[in-house]
């Protein structure tokens, strides 16, 4: 009785959650991220001449952030508002664009992660791999490969019509959940765990790397910087996608008919499921991080035009 009595407890905690909660986050992240993001594109596109593999990585990183931040106002209303006003196709495509983010930019920072370690073996890049034309190659394979991979969620995102309002349903909440379950296994394990091995591959690779250049060397402050950032790549990894792949996958299991499991641990399951999805796609207000640390010489040439703007402005107020 007394577990029975927490069940309302904890449909109250997601109403709140998903009407507050992912409201007022993604509300934040499309602020930061647009800021942050905006900022990038605008460094890219005036300021830097002379491109490299990392800058194509790095830039079509930001315009897989643009896109979805783009997608993020729908969400922030519908659920404040508690309705979808936007109909059926526009549910599937913002979803859709929402899941390519996070799938592309797993994809790009792997890239970004193996290219850092290439520049360490190669300073003069002087490796296939690390010519512009085989980046931009390959960042249309990635966009190509995570299309034709999140092509089968089209079939579960659902919009359900609930009393006078419309909810259009997360992917976890959509759907016949069997066939949900094994996409979503597949899609973890391709699009995350895969990515997540190279990465840690590569890190032991550099560490090593680095461990062999400081017996050389008196210093080894300009090889430390591509460690630093796979070690950032791989904390954005483990704490923000790990959560919520678990609980993705655990949320469509618990929709499954034999599985037998109470409301109220249906309910648990789901508020959890709801806190992961948007600390998922903080990675877009992050990643800008990504682009003053390793976008060589990125930082110094943004600046430098920003004052360049700044003098110029207030000669004609002048």
């Amino acid at each position: 009785m007394a577990w029975n009595s927490t069940c309302p407890n904890w449909l109250t905690a997601m109403t709140a959650l998903e009407k507050y909660y992912l409201s007022i986050f993604y509300g934040t992240e499309f602020i930061l991220g647009i800021l942050g993001n905006t900022t990038v594109v605008f460094g890219y596109l005036f300021c830097l001449k002379n491109w490299n593999s990392n800058n194509v990585y790095l830039f079509n990183l930001s315009i897989s952030d643009l896109a979805f931040l783009c997608t993020l106002p729908m969400l922030m209303r519908s659920y404040a508002k508690e309705d979808w006003l936007y109909g059926h196709a526009l549910c599937i495509s913002n979803r859709y664009v929402l899941h390519a983010n996070l799938y592309t930019s797993i994809l790009f920072l792997t890239c970004v992660s193996i290219d850092r370690y290439l520049l360490m073996k190669h300073p003069f890049r002087q490796h296939l791999l690390q010519k512009k034309e085989f980046a931009i190659l390959i960042s249309l394979a990635i966009w190509v490969l995570v299309t034709l991979e999140l092509l089968p969620i089209l079939n579960f995102i659902t919009s359900l019509k609930m009393d006078n309002n419309t909810k259009c349903n997360d992917y976890a909440s959509s759907g016949n959940p069997k066939h949900s379950l094994i996409y979503s296994l597949c899609l973890t394990c391709t699009g995350f765990l895969i990515p997540l091995s190279v990465m840690c591959f590569f890190y032991f690779k550099i560490a090593l790397f680095l461990k062999k250049r400081n017996r050389q060397l008196t210093t080894t402050q300009p090889f430390e910087k591509p460690l630093t950032l796979v070690t950032m790549a791989m904390i954005i990894f483990s704490v923000l996608f790990t959560p919520y792949h678990i609980m993705r996958n655990v949320r469509i299991a618990s929709r499954l008919e034999g599985w037998t499991l109470s409301p109220c641990t249906r309910d648990i399951i789901n508020v959890l499921y709801i806190v992961t999805r948007p600390l998922a796609f903080l990675n877009s207000v992050i990643n800008p991080v990504f682009y003053f640390l390793v976008g060589d010489h990125f930082r110094e040439m943004l600046i430098n035009k920003l004052r360049h703007k700044f003098k110029f402005l207030t000669t004609i107020r002048r």
